[in-house]
């Protein structure tokens, strides 16, 4: 999977933060800044003794019904990057770079600052070093989570990926070079009822390609209640185009298998 777009803002403000000595421009509306503090008041500072997957599932509850939108970060190889948040509307990928930004934060300042480590590589603020593939999250520097999926399955594969290449040739992101990644997943007849079991709440999951240039073509979050475990995932189906929870079953009874990785 990999992420690209351009949103213009009607209601923002504009500031400069430095990071790793580095300046970066950050956009973020009236909206999206109150939510940002009322979730970190609501969900993260009075579950700070969580571990961290029950964070992950605490704050993105709060993302549940949140329109999904796509297209929503600015940059490009002819447009300067910028530290976009949008939380009027999220899609697969920026609803988890948000929650697990949000999990470590305490305050509006330092949620922007781990937001540039969770959405680039290095916490360089451009659009080549933005983390466009799911397992950039376990593969880049800094590091966001690892990679479990064998540990989850037995009967896990392993696919080698030239990454960023599309069919026809050529590059999916211009000047991000072909990405040569051994991918781990778990193939869809794999994926029952026993191995639930060892998925973690708050588990980030990518549901797997099989295009050679892609990763995933879908993520979302593993939701443990009680007896049930759940797909939380901004849906573009016509249907929900929302956040949503899914049975998880259900929802990859069709897909082709997952990618499982654990928050650090």
């Amino acid at each position: 999977m990999f992420r690209h777009g351009l949103l213009l803002l009607s209601l923002f403000f504009t500031s400069y933060t430095m990071a790793d000595n580095a300046k970066y421009k950050a956009v973020m509306g009236e909206y999206s800044a109150r939510k940002v503090d009322k979730i970190i008041q609501t969900q993260v500072l009075p579950n700070a003794k969580a571990n961290q997957g029950d964070l992950i599932s605490a704050v993105s509850s709060a993302f549940l019904q949140t329109p999904y939108q796509a297209d929503t970060l600015i940059g490009s190889q002819s447009k300067p990057e910028q530290l976009v948040v949008n939380l009027r509307g999220v899609d697969c990928f920026t609803l988890i770079d948000y929650v697990q930004a949000l999990t470590k934060s305490d305050s509006r300042q330092t949620f922007l600052q781990q937001l540039v480590k969770t959405r680039y590589v290095d916490g360089k603020v451009s659009y080549l070093a933005r983390r466009h593939f799911f397992s950039d999250w376990f593969a880049a520097v800094p590091q966001t989570a690892r990679d479990v999926t064998p540990e989850i399955s037995q009967h896990y594969l392993t696919a080698d990926k030239s990454l960023n290449l599309k069919p026809e040739g050529g590059e999916y992101i211009p000047g991000l070079g072909i990405i040569t990644r051994k991918i781990n997943y778990i193939p869809g007849q794999a994926i029952d009822s026993s191995l639930l079991e060892r998925l973690h709440n708050g588990d980030y999951v990518g549901v797997y390609s099989p295009m050679l240039g892609l990763d995933v073509s879908h993520t979302g979050i593993v939701i443990r209640e009680g007896n049930n475990v759940w797909f939380r995932n901004a849906s573009s189906l016509s249907a929900n185009r929302k956040v949503v929870d899914t049975p998880f079953l259900d929802y990859m009874k069709s897909k082709p298998g997952i990618v499982v990785l654990r928050a650090n």
